[in-house]
């Protein structure tokens, strides 16, 4: 799992953006990407996450470049 920090959150959207410690660009993740048995639970645990929160992620590619998934915060 790769690890990085949670960018600032963009009110009323269903993603985030998270910038990997290793470097690179920043990565897109959309909700479904964050724990939770419902869209609502994925959606509140990504919203709990502030700016500067240290996560861990896989990478996956998608049809628009790669996206962190399994997104967990920190331990």
């Amino acid at each position: 799992m790769a690890t990085g920090t949670m960018k600032k959150r963009v009110e009323g959207k269903d993603f985030r953006f998270i910038t990997p410690d290793e470097g690179g660009n920043d990565l897109f993740s959309f909700k479904d990407a964050y724990p939770g048995e419902t869209p609502e639970d994925k959606k509140k645990y990504m919203d709990d996450l502030n700016e500067g929160d240290k996560v861990s992620f896989d990478v996956e590619q998608s049809e628009k470049g790669p996206r962190a998934v399994d997104i967990k915060r920190a331990e």
